[in-house]
């Protein structure tokens, strides 16, 4: 029988693996958006029709290609996050750092940028993409998304790119986020969703788990999920919905025993941003130190 433990386990292995093959290629370079190489993390697998093409040329100019070679999200979480300079953001599951160091430059010197993750190879890898960058106002921490090492009401934002669904425990990742954000604070993530049922036969394959299929929430289940946990102004909008040919592609990469039911999940699993916000503290009658006198 499948654990949490267990999926854990190969989900840290996995990343570790991606991590040391990026570490061991220097000198790489980036080859602009349309590539295989840029927004791919096809260190997995490939050509993979969820990694590839997430970001444009403009935005990694002059970062590292490391941190291009280790992501392995399914959208770019910066680009809709609306970071204003001065805040403080979250990234879970910051891989090689390149959602870290983008969103740095979004808060400015002002602002601070962290980054969480769970792997060692990750982390290292991360750290030696920051000091390439010369970015200072980022911090990494190890740890894991269901018990974030930060203190109550810490941050402005909370961002993830393709890491949540990872998660064998949702419930806990969205009340360590909600317990992290500043009241007002706002949840701003990349994920994969699904549409209606998805074959079981996904749901309980570990190396599916660590490609982000198997562990994916329906949509209306992710809406109830950050509702519970207290979140307000919640939505999802898909960015990117998945064909039978995609499927298959990415099935016959990781399972070649599931490719064959690519057509059962047409259209029925998606790249999405999630966004949701935790309400704004209550007025406290007058004392104006909440801000709303």
């Amino acid at each position: 029988m499948t654990t949490a433990t267990d999926m854990k386990e190969t989900i840290r292995q996995t990343y570790g693996d991606v991590a040391r093959r990026a570490a061991a290629q220097p000198g790489s370079s980036c080859c602009g958006g349309g590539s295989n190489c840029c927004g791919s993390g096809d260190a997995l697998a490939g050509k993979n029709p969820i990694t590839s093409n997430l970001y444009e040329a403009a935005q990694t100019s002059g970062l590292p290609a490391e941190a291009m070679l280790a992501s392995l999200g399914c959208g770019n979480p910066t680009a809709l996050a609306e970071l204003a300079p001065g805040e403080t953001v979250l990234d879970l599951g910051s891989g090689g750092g390149i959602d870290v160091l983008l969103s740095a430059r979004r808060v400015g010197p002002g602002g601070k940028a962290y980054g969480l993750d769970m792997t060692d190879d990750m982390l290292a890898l991360a750290r030696e993409n920051q000091r390439k960058a010369g970015v200072a106002n980022v911090e990494f921490l190890k740890g894991e998304i269901e018990h974030i090492p930060l203190p109550d009401n810490a941050v402005d934002v909370v961002i993830s790119n393709c890491v949540i669904n990872l998660s064998a425990d949702k419930d806990q990742v969205l009340r360590e986020v909600f317990r992290v954000l500043k009241p007002g604070g706002r949840f701003a993530v990349s994920d994969i969703v699904t549409r209606g049922e998805m074959p079981e036969s996904l749901r309980g394959d570990m190396q599916l788990w660590a490609g982000c299929i198997a562990g994916a929430l329906q949509d209306t289940d992710y809406a109830a999920k950050l509702a519970t946990a207290g979140f307000e102004q919640i939505g999802i909008e898909p960015t990117r919905i998945y064909t039978a040919e995609d499927a298959r592609d990415f099935l016959d990469a990781k399972h070649k025993g599931l490719a064959a039911i690519a057509d059962q999940i047409e259209g029925k699993f998606m790249s999405a941003f999630v966004r949701a916000r935790k309400p704004a503290a209550a007025c406290c009658g007058g004392c104006g130190g909440c801000g709303c006198n």
